[in-house]
C-alpha cells in the first residue's frame, strides 16, 4: 500500500461504513456539485455543510466555506481534511481514484444522479433528501419545481417550428477555436427547453468546431457563460471572429451570457433560468 493511500486511510479512521440507504449521523457534509448544494440550502439544511466544491457558488454564502476542489477533480486528502460524516457528490464525480480511496477510508459517500431533465432535477432532489433525512421537505421542492418546468414545457411547446431560434452554445474559445456544445450535453438541453434548437447537433459532449462548421450551422444566436476576469473577451470581440462574424447571430450580434451554474445546473432554479433565456431569445411571454 502507498504512503498516500496509507495517509488517506489513516485520516478517516474514526468514520463508519455504510451501505445502501445512508446510515451516517447526516452531519457534516462535504458537497461536491452545485446544484447539491443548492438543493441543501433549498432544503434548510446549510448549517451541516462543511464544505463544497468550486461550482457550488450559489448561493453566496456557499462561498464562505471551505472548497475541496472541482468536482470531477477532487482530492482525497482535501476531502478527508474536512473530517467528513457523509460525503453527496453528482456522479460523475472524480476522478475514480479519489472516490476509490474514499470509500477504502470508510467515507460514506452517495452519488446523485445528475440527469438533465425536469424529470432528472425532481429525481435529484429526492435523492439529496433522502441522504440528509427529510423526505417530506425533499417532496415537497420536487414537486414545486416540476410544476416550474411545466410551465416552461408549455410556453416552449407554443413556438412554431418554422420560428425556433437556431442557437450556438460556445463553452470557450481557444487561440480563436471554438468549443462548441453537441447533443447529450446540459447546454442542448436547456436550449431545447427554452425552445430553440441546439445548432450543434451532429456530433455528442463539448468538441472543438471549424469555421466552415460554424458557418454552416448558421446560428441565430450565440449563448455563452458569463465569465469574468482578465482576459476574457467582450462581446463585439467574440463575434468578429470570423467564424462567428459569418452567421446570422454575428451579423445581428446576437449574443447572451449567463452565469454558468445557473444555466447549466439542473437545480432548483432551473425553471428560472430557462425563462430568462426564453425572454432573451424570443422577447418576455405574451409580448
Amino acid at each position: 500500500m502507498s504512503r498516500f493511500r496509507m495517509t488517506c486511510l489513516w485520516a478517516a479512521v474514526a468514520l463508519s461504513m455504510v451501505s445502501g440507504s445512508v446510515q451516517a449521523d447526516r452531519a457534516n457534509i462535504v458537497s461536491a456539485g452545485g446544484s447539491i448544494t443548492e438543493i441543501i440550502y433549498a432544503l434548510g439544511a446549510q448549517d451541516r455543510l462543511v464544505a463544497r466544491d468550486t461550482t457550488s457558488t450559489f448561493p453566496q454564502e456557499a462561498q464562505a466555506l471551505p472548497n475541496v476542489g472541482y468536482v470531477r477533480a477532487l482530492s482525497p486528502e482535501g476531502v478527508l481534511a474536512m473530517k467528513p460524516g457523509l460525503i453527496l457528490a453528482e456522479d460523475d464525480a472524480g476522478p475514480p481514484e479519489t472516490l476509490e480511496l474514499l470509500r477504502e477510508a470508510n467515507v460514506p459517500l452517495v452519488l446523485i444522479p445528475d440527469v438533465s431533465t425536469s424529470e432528472g432535477i425532481a429525481t435529484k432532489i429526492r435523492a439529496v433528501g433522502d441522504a440528509l433525512g427529510v423526505d417530506e421537505p425533499a417532496n415537497e421542492l420536487a414537486k414545486q419545481v416540476t410544476a416550474q418546468m411545466k410551465v416552461v414545457a408549455d410556453r416552449a411547446a407554443k413556438v412554431p417550428e418554422h420560428s425556433r431560434k437556431r442557437v450556438l452554445f460556445v463553452l470557450s474559445l481557444q487561440g480563436g477555436r471554438i468549443l462548441a456544445a453537441g447533443h447529450d450535453t446540459e447546454a442542448s438541453s436547456v436550449i431545447e427547453l427554452a425552445g430553440a434548437v441546439n445548432a450543434m447537433n451532429g456530433f455528442s459532449g463539448y468538441k472543438p468546431v471549424s469555421e466552415e462548421a460554424v458557418i454552416a450551422a448558421a446560428p441565430d444566436i450565440i449563448l455563452m457563460m458569463d465569465r469574468r476576469g482578465a482576459g476574457m473577451a467582450d462581446d463585439a470581440a467574440v463575434l468578429s471572429l470570423p467564424a462567428l462574424a459569418a452567421t446570422p447571430a454575428g451579423q445581428e450580434m446576437a449574443l447572451i451570457r449567463m452565469d454558468g451554474q445557473y444555466l447549466l445546473g439542473f437545480g432548483p432554479r432551473t425553471a428560472q433560468a430557462v425563462t430568462e433565456l426564453a425572454d432573451r431569445i424570443y422577447g418576455p411571454a405574451g409580448s
